[in-house]
């Protein structure tokens, strides 16, 4: 195991909790802050996330990338609710099925999403950026129909009107 990308990697994974956990305080869910991807520090997706480190992205791709597939991934989606891809139901006829996302875990995805980027672009980011990502990917993104809007909704205030006033906002969200 490479000493650079263990200590790179686990730089990224404090400092993305670190963001994860000031952003989810400024919501209301600090608890889902303080707890947010513990699943990182898991064999599972540690190791494989070492190993496919670079520094400028997720790991992830990087895994895929080589192996067609990410172990680390398949791990943390299904442990970690504040993905999407963990609302998504597969039914026996091969069609899909968005589940709502409750608000609390909604607010923990956008604040992961927020932080993601402010990670991965530390000198570059700008606040359009979470936006630009998200509508560059539209595709990718299987979400229940109240939940896409919501979302976009806040990409789009974190764009126009910035952090301070979109996560005020976003605190007083109790439902969508």
């Amino acid at each position: 195991m490479n000493i650079q990308n263990f200590f790179g990697h686990l730089n990224n994974v404090i400092t993305h909790r670190y963001m994860v956990f000031k952003f989810c305080c400024r919501v209301g869910i600090p608890l889902q802050g303080l707890t947010h991807d513990l699943s990182k520090f898991t064999p599972a997706e540690f190791i494989p996330s070492v190993q496919h480190f670079q520094g400028t992205s997720s790991p992830i791709g990087a895994e895929r990338r080589e192996k067609g597939y990410s172990e680390a991934w398949l791990h943390h989606k299904a442990r970690n609710k504040h993905h999407w891809e963990y609302w998504v139901e597969f039914r026996d006829d091969g069609s899909e099925y968005y589940v709502k996302m409750p608000m609390n875990y909604l607010k923990e995805m956008l604040c992961d999403w927020l932080s993601a980027g402010k990670t991965y672009n530390r000198s570059t980011w700008q606040s359009h950026y979470p936006l630009q990502y998200f509508t560059k990917h539209e595709s990718y993104y299987k979400l229940h129909p109240e939940t896409k809007a919501f979302a976009l909704k806040v990409l789009h205030m974190f764009a126009d009107r910035g952090e301070e006033e979109t996560l005020s906002w976003l605190a007083g969200q109790k439902d969508y």
